[in-house]
């Protein structure tokens, strides 16, 4: 595994039994929701899962009102306004916050990040403040994916990494292990990008805060079942957002 920094992550006593949270941000994932929550309530940790869904009109949130509505590990808040997948994951973080979550673990609904890798990028914050599950450090790994798909994902990280000044190799990868000390001390709410482009966005704002960020190797499913969410909006707000924050650091 590979670090950004020399700074030593913060003590707590949250190695001995942390509260860990699986954060979910869903859209039309009906499909996959409830296999994948059945998965990471197998896991050999203990974990809660909060699922965030931008009122999906396939029915994802009944279907885990229907399956996991009395199980008291499962959580569901389900948004009508402002949607999107960054304005998701900031409601869904200040709600794992307020309950004092030490760790918060994202990921996709779709089974493309393995939900047998958890423990593993869990593991790891006890030497990180930060754990990014990797495609691409130490090797590419990614499965079933077309050529092109691979180049555009590989630019779209160098693109990040040259403009933004990160030494992270994967800085767009959504599954990531976090420790609850590193949103201390900033308004969540005041992170700007509402699609994508929020997990580079709030990965700048850590790596400037200096806290120790590492990368977990993984390999990169094709997502089970459903539709890719991914739009030229999104795409275009991914390919402004880098220049956007450089130009406002450099006026600071």
């Amino acid at each position: 595994m590979s670090s950004t920094s020399e700074n030593k992550p913060e003590a707590s006593s949250q190695t001995a039994s942390p509260k860990i949270l699986a954060l979910i941000a869903t859209y039309n994932e009906k499909e996959n929701i409830c296999p994948l929550i059945e998965r990471l309530l197998s896991l050999p940790i203990a974990l809660n899962i909060l699922v965030v869904d931008d009122s999906s009109p396939d029915g994802t949130a009944e279907a885990i009102q229907t399956g996991f509505g009395n199980n008291s590990r499962v959580h569901l808040i389900v948004r009508d306004k402002d949607k999107g997948y960054g304005k998701s994951m900031i409601e869904g973080m200040q709600w794992a916050l307020a309950r004092g979550f030490d760790i918060i673990v994202t990921l996709d609904a779709d089974f493309s990040h393995n939900p047998a890798a958890v423990p593993s990028l869990v593991e790891a914050t006890q030497n990180y403040d930060i754990v990014i599950g990797s495609r691409y450090v130490h090797g590419v790994r990614v499965s079933n994916w077309r050529f092109s798909r691979l180049l555009v994902s590989m630019f779209g990280n160098w693109y990040v990494r040259t403009i933004l000044g990160m030494r992270i190799v994967d800085c767009t990868s959504g599954f990531r292990a976090y420790r609850a000390h590193v949103f201390r001390g900033f308004d969540l709410s005041l992170i700007r990008s509402s699609g994508y482009s929020f997990l580079v966005e709030l990965l700048y704002i850590l790596y400037r805060r200096k806290f120790q960020i590492g990368e977990e190797p993984i390999t990169y499913l094709e997502r089970r079942e459903g539709q890719s969410k991914m739009s030229k909006r999104i795409i275009l707000e991914a390919v402004w957002r880098p220049i956007y924050l450089r130009l406002r650091r450099s006026r600071q």
